[in-house]
């Protein structure tokens, strides 16, 4: 078992948009020592967020703008992060979007854009990155999911997300799999009803009372409830968990 490093990197997808998990991620990461690799949309945003991330906690940060549904865009952007960057250690793969569109007005385009960012960026970002974690046979990969895809929707987006979220799940338990005699551990969490604008927006206090009827604790999570439990699943002592998936949902799905 190989030690984790003093100065260690976590790359973090999807980290830009101020409500969303990723951005929270990033924040409670550095305030713990991370150093933080931004990977957004926005190449701009995406090094504009470093530096306050480095500013603020006094880490070293670099972004690099990706389009996540593209696998060359990724490699590239985890490519300059890692030149800039001290050892990779872990991957958050956090970027992703919803899709409101009910399933007879589905078109191919709308089934195309949710699975190929929802599903194959998160096995694009987590290729590129397990190339250097075997190397160094050292990682921590931890994936998004959704209680969507356990419970087949019945949340704010529909088929095609619920199908890639469930196609994240299978990634995560292969890749487990696969990548264990590296040391390397990949989980993914799956998130409950969480106040981000994934949900349709800010949500009202009357949509959150609906939705707390459904849970067995009295609130709707926050985007902290989910990056503590990236931060516990990166670290050094969860070494033993691996192809899991943590329900980060109020108890909404129990199983």
């Amino acid at each position: 078992m190989t030690a984790f490093p003093v100065d260690r990197t976590v790359i973090v997808t999807g980290a830009v948009s101020e409500r969303g998990i990723g951005r929270a991620t990033a924040d409670y990461l550095a305030e713990r020592g991370w150093n933080i690799g931004v990977i957004d949309l926005d190449d701009a945003a995406s090094k504009n967020l470093a530096r306050e991330l480095a500013e603020k906690h006094g880490v070293k940060a670099h972004g690099a703008g990706a389009n996540i549904g593209d696998e060359a865009s990724v490699r590239s952007a985890i490519d300059e992060i890692e030149a800039e960057l001290p050892q990779l250690v872990a991957l958050a793969n956090i970027a992703g979007v919803s899709s409101p569109v009910p399933y007879l007005e589905l078109d191919g385009a709308e089934w195309d854009r949710v699975v190929n960012i929802n599903m194959n960026g998160v096995h694009y970002a987590t290729r590129r990155a397990a190339e250097s974690m075997a190397k160094n046979r050292l990682g921590r990969i931890v994936n998004i999911s959704s209680v969507s895809a356990q419970r087949g929707g019945g949340t704010f987006s529909k088929t095609p997300y619920s199908v890639a979220k469930a196609g994240v799940i299978g990634l995560t338990r292969a890749t487990a799999r696969e990548l264990g005699e590296y040391d390397i551990t990949v989980n993914a969490i799956s998130p409950g009803p969480i106040d981000t604008d994934i949900m349709g927006g800010t949500l009202s206090e009357e949509r959150k009372d609906e939705l707390v009827k459904d849970l067995v604790v009295n609130r709707v999570g926050t985007t902290r409830d989910v990056a503590a439990a990236i931060s516990f699943l990166i670290g050094e002592d969860a070494g033993y968990i691996s192809g899991q998936t943590l329900n980060v949902d109020g108890g909404l799905y129990m199983h």
